[in-house]
């Protein structure tokens, strides 16, 4: 991957979006983005942007919270899981 989908991945997990302008001073910075970086980029950002807005059950917030227990870490399982444990207590 290259630095600028790096830098920007990095600042994505930290606030949670990226604003166009972001992405563009970024790019202007460090270089462009391949094809592939931009669409899991925005990929990435259209996930965040979904889970956030659903309404996360207590019965989906405890079966995740099972799979944190028994996945293993880094696993595609436990960053799902662990993404529904994060927007539900965040509020979700």
């Amino acid at each position: 991957m290259s630095a600028t989908f790096d830098q920007l991945k990095t600042r994505l997990e930290q606030q949670g979006s990226l604003s166009e302008d972001e992405i563009t001073a970024a790019i202007s910075a460090t270089g462009p983005l391949t094809a592939e970086e931009r669409a899991q980029l925005d990929a990435e950002m259209h996930e965040r942007r979904r889970v956030k807005e659903r309404k996360i059950t207590m019965d989906e917030y405890l079966s995740a919270s099972k799979v944190l227990d028994s996945a293993a870490e880094g696993s595609d399982e436990y960053t799902a899981a662990l993404k529904i444990v994060e927007a539900y207590e965040s509020g979700g």
